[in-house]
């Protein structure tokens, strides 16, 4: 089973994208907890692709995917922007520190690798940005 939905590179897609992992979580079946993680991470994602892929006032359009098979809950984000690796060039987090101390930046990937089993990112030949998250569903 494979789901996915085309945004915009605007703000207000935020709640069009948690109305869509709702959806997509009830036909899975999946519990509160799981739904909570998943919908925290593609905002993550999607607000860095939203913020930072394209120059700003331009507008563009780029896809997210939910997808399940066997026991393995796949969400990935497409996008035609800037290339950009959150899993190596994302500033690392010292959560050691107070929030004050700390700098911006890193955060939404940290999180991200904390309630993901796997987290990886593609450059494709023809010029997307692919960041693949994937969770074992037992």
């Amino acid at each position: 089973m494979k789901k996915q939905i085309i945004l915009s590179n605007n703000l207000e897609a935020i709640p069009e994208l948690a109305v869509f992992v709702e959806q997509v979580c009830e036909e899975l079946a999946l519990d509160n907890s799981l739904i909570f993680k998943l919908n925290l991470v593609l905002e993550e994602a999607v607000t860095n692709v939203i913020l930072y892929a394209y120059p700003r006032k331009e507008a563009h359009i780029f896809q997210v995917s939910i997808s399940k098979e066997d026991d393995i809950l796949t969400a990935q984000v497409k996008d035609a922007g800037t290339p950009f690796d959150p899993t190596t060039q994302a500033p690392q987090v010292d959560t050691k520190l107070s929030v004050e101390e700390r700098k911006i930046g890193g955060l939404g990937i940290y999180l991200i690798k904390e309630y993901m089993d796997d987290v990886s990112y593609q450059r494709t030949a023809d010029g997307y940005n692919v960041l693949t998250m994937t969770k074992k569903l037992s």
